[in-house]
């Protein structure tokens, strides 16, 4: 008698089998983006045509009340709801969609191209490739390549808004942070309040590179 084979394993996902999410503690964007966005499409093409709730209720065959949730986001529609609601505005649904499309920021920096910068620490030989950027959001994020040659000078006097963080790739380095220094080597990392004074106190190794992430809130 033939042993039957197992089922080979679904594509879809099992029902009730838990949620896979990253490693980060943020929350979810449980916002309805989706749903703010047709709502907000709908009500202005309503208002170009010059109509009210109660008219494109009565064209599109949906509840006034209906329409004032989906206008507002609170609410999911149904394809045909809005199908009928496009067909009473007389507009494509494409078009209701077009303005849902969600536009995230992204930055992406080949290696060896990252944006030099000028900074403070410029003038003590330390040179800055900004490695990305972001133009929206309110939290500003700066993410650098920095570099230290021979001949580059120590400073401890950095300060500004908000958290660093520090990550050591070559070299070797004393890093001074407030009243305390830490001896980075490539591996290491730090993250810290930038709003006291730091930079490279003692610098053991040259050539040395360090990715530092700044952070801080947008004003």
């Amino acid at each position: 008698m033939k042993t039957p084979k197992p089922d080979k394993p679904s594509a879809e996902p099992t029902r009730g089998a838990p949620e896979y999410r990253t490693g980060s503690n943020a929350p979810q964007d449980t916002e309805r983006s989706l749903e703010r966005a047709l709502g907000a499409k709908i009500r202005a093409i309503r208002r170009e045509r010059d109509l009210s709730v109660s008219d494109l209720s009565s064209a599109s065959k949906i509840s006034a009340g209906m329409l004032s949730k989906i206008e507002n986001g609170q609410i999911s529609p149904s394809l045909s709801t809005l199908q009928s609601i496009a067909g009473a505005l007389n507009v494509p649904l494409s078009l209701l969609f077009a303005a849902s499309e969600q536009r995230r920021d992204c930055s992406f920096v080949r290696a060896k191209q990252g944006v030099a910068i000028e900074r403070r620490g410029s003038k003590a030989g330390h040179l800055y490739q900004l490695l990305g950027h972001v133009i929206g959001g309110e939290v500003v994020v700066e993410p650098y390549l920095i570099t230290l040659q021979e001949g580059a000078s120590t400073h401890t006097a950095f300060q500004h808004a908000g958290m660093e963080f520090i990550y050591m790739l070559t070299g070797e380095v004393i890093y001074r942070h407030g009243d305390n220094s830490y001896r980075l080597r490539p591996g290491d990392s730090m993250l810290f309040d930038s709003g006291a004074l730091h930079g490279p106190e003692t610098l053991v190794k040259l050539p040395m590179t360090y990715l530092s992430i700044i952070v801080y809130p947008r004003s």
